[in-house]
Parts: C-alpha cells; structure tokens; sequence
C-alpha cells in the first residue's frame, strides 16, 4: 500500500496509516484484516460511507465524514481488486460477477464482525477500470431516538408533535438526499409509539429497512417479485393500520397511494426529494396530485438540511451579510489551529436546518388550488411567518454556529442571498 495522498487532512491519513502500521502484509489474513481496519477507522472518525474507486493507476479509498467526500488512501490495482472482493464476500455477494452490479449487507465473516453488530450495506458498479465499492455506514440508531434529539427549531418541533397526534393526513419530510429526512421520520415513528403505546397499529413499507423499529409492523420491497412501494401500500391498507410510514415517494403512483390513504383516515408519515417546502407542494401537484387533496390532507410539511458545525478549533469573524465572500465580516472562517478530533478540517458534527409549511393558511390554500408556483407559495408563507432555510442558516452563522463556505456548500448562493 502507498502512502496516503498528501492533500488530504493530515489527521486523517496519518490515523489510518498508523492503524495499517499494525498490520503484516506477509500475513496471509492482510486483505480481511485491512478491509476490516479501514471499516473501524472510519466509524471512530464518523465516517457514513466508505468509496473504494477503482482508476488507471490503482484505487482510491475515500470517507464521507460529515457530508464531504475526503480522499483518505491510495492501493496499487491488484491490492484494490482484492480489497473490493473482500467487501463483496463480506456481503454476500457473486465474486464471480463483475459484470453488473450488485447490493448487500455486510454479515460477520469469521469470528467476529468488523462492523461491530451496526448496520452496514455494499454496493458495487462496473467501472472502466474495474468494479468500485460504496459501503454505507448506517449512524448509531440509539443517538436520535426522539424528536427533541434531532434538535429541530422549537416552533417547528412543537407543530410536528401536533401532527402527529393527528389520526389523519400526510406528514412531509423533505430534503435531499443526505439532509436526515429518514432518520427524522424514524424519530416521529418512535414518538408516535410514546404516545400512544400499543393502542395504534403502526406499519411501514420502505426501500429499504434501515432500522428495525420495536411495535411496528416493517415490510421491504421486492423488485424481484415486483413488489413495491405503491403496491405494499396498497396492500398494508389492507392489514387495518392507524399508522403508515412510507419510505419514500419516488413517483406518481406512490403518491397517489399515499395522499388516498390519508383520505380514508390513516396518518401517513413519508418523505419526498424536493428543495424547500414550497417546492415539494408544487412537485406533488405536477406528478398529478389533485390540489384539492393537498389541501384537505396535508398535514404538515418539513424541508431540512445537515450543516456542518463549526469546531472549537476554528471561529467565526463578523456576521453574516450579503457582501463579497473574500471580506473580513462575511462569516469566513480563521482558523486558529488544526486538531485531531475534526481530523483538521475544522468542522466537529453537524445540525439540522428546517423550514416548515402548513397549508392551514387560508391564502395559503387558495394559492394551492390555483397551482401556484413556487416563488409564490413561498412569499405567502413567508407573510405568514415562516421563517426560510437561507434566513436560519444566517442565524446560525451569526451565532458561530457554522461558517459562510459551508452555507454556500448545502444551500448555494443563490438559495441565500434570494432570501
């Protein structure tokens, strides 16, 4: 193995070189013991997925810490093939087969599990220079077991516990990928439970199961049997639930399904792909959702974001205003000195942003079943008091919370300075 790359954070790639340090490439158990290394040390530094890509000259192996790809070691091509089939073994999956790709998850492999009993899935892709591995790395699920440990905005916390108390409508969580939409929806599932103990029946379908919730009912879909989100909705309607959580909805028919469901009296908790809440309301009405059904059955919707959080080893100059990044009082970071525990990228954890809509405004309402677009619902929320992502994230650099580079990064300009 070659030394780490030297334009990555030197904590980081000197943690992992000292960690392989310990291993003997003479050792016949190297590759198992190397690939189980690199799964340790990358969840002691929080990492969430590991990327093992194959290029002309060898593989790199990069973490995802925090939302950001960071390039952590580089193998020679015949070590990377090998570590590569290691994660496929460890996943179950055809060594032989190259060719397509594949998903699994990760199981112990001998006597003991690397992955230490946590949740761990492999996915693998046909490259130009051979097979690339992603294997993601599922968060500690005992850290966000409530509502109040995802630390949402106190109004909007408030507002989604009333919600849920509700025996009918849609709850939207939305957000791209990576933003915390399921593990939030998970946290609403748990509180659902809190309350009402075993007198609601609770039932998810999902795409798939990341965590096992105890007093649910959970199914997976089976595209080998075609079977999937719009037709298990279809058929837990039918198990007379008083709780759905859907994973997600990915088109017309899901949405169809889950918008029908509230109307028949469930409560339906899922999450949608959308940019902000205004947006999500208008992409529901463009996959054929009637306005009036948004109306009369959206309950609450959530729009959120991970924002990296600023380390003790860094602090925020000035507040955040709308003026040249390069100037001294635009919230650019000045870093003091470099330490471990961010692995020198200055940036320890992160926080949720949200916004929240209701549709309960009556302008709000008619704006909807005119077909509004989305500029135009969000100046009616706006009115209406909700306070938008870009202005929370200049909250939070004005506290010294996070810095400007990494609003930028999560919301872009456009969304911050339009606020």
């Amino acid at each position: 193995m070659s030394s780490p790359v030297t334009s990555v954070p030197r904590p980081l790639a000197a943690s992992f070189s000292e960690a392989v340090r310990q291993l003997s490439e003479t050792d016949g158990d190297y590759v198992p013991q190397l690939v189980a290394t690199a799964l340790q040390e990358a969840r002691r530094h929080r990492a969430s997925d590991i990327h093992l890509t194959p290029a002309a000259d060898g593989l790199v192996m990069q973490w995802r810490i925090d939302g950001v790809l960071q390039t952590v070691a580089r193998f020679d091509r015949e070590l990377g093939q090998r570590l590569v089939a290691r994660t496929k073994v460890m996943a179950g999956l055809l060594t032989y087969r190259n060719d397509q790709p594949q998903e699994g998850r990760m199981t112990a492999v001998g006597e003991e599990s690397p992955v230490g009993g946590a949740e761990t899935r492999v996915a693998t892709f046909p490259t130009l220079y051979g097979e690339r591995s992603a294997i993601r790395l599922f968060a500690d699920t005992s850290q966000f077991q409530t509502l109040a440990d995802i630390r949402l905005p106190d109004e909007i916390e408030q507002h989604l516990r009333h919600a849920l108390e509700q025996t009918a409508g849609v709850i939207l969580l939305t957000g791209p990928s990576g933003s915390g939409k399921t593990t939030t929806v998970y946290s609403c599932l748990r509180e659902i439970l809190a309350m009402a103990g075993d007198s609601r029946c609770v039932m998810t379908i999902e795409d798939p199961i990341e965590q096992a919730l105890d007093g649910t009912t959970q199914s997976q879909v089976r595209s080998s049997v075609d079977f999937n989100l719009g037709d298990g909705l279809r058929a837990v309607m039918r198990q007379d639930p008083d709780v759905i959580m859907v994973g997600e909805i990915r088109d017309a028919e899901t949405a169809e399904q889950v918008f029908r469901a509230a109307l028949t009296g469930h409560l339906v908790l899922t999450t949608f792909h959308a940019g902000s809440c205004a947006e999500a309301v208008v992409r529901l009405i463009e996959l054929g959702i009637d306005p009036w059904l948004i109306r009369s059955t959206l309950r609450s919707v959530v729009c959120q974001r991970l924002m990296r959080e600023s380390c003790s080893c860094s602090k925020l100059s000035g507040e955040f205003e709308n003026q040249n990044e390069t100037s001294d009082n635009t919230g650019t970071r000045i870093v003091q000195s470099c330490c471990e525990d961010c692995s020198g990228t200055h940036y320890l954890g992160r926080f949720v942003l949200a916004e929240h809509l209701t549709p309960d405004n009556p302008s709000l309402s008619a704006a909807v079943l005119d077909r509004a677009d989305t500029s135009t619902l969000e100046s009616i929320a706006k009115e209406g008091g909700m306070t938008k992502l870009g202005d929370r994230s200049k909250e939070a650099v004005a506290a010294g919370r996070t810095t400007m580079e990494e609003v930028y990064r999560v919301l872009g300009r456009t969304a911050v300075h339009s606020n």
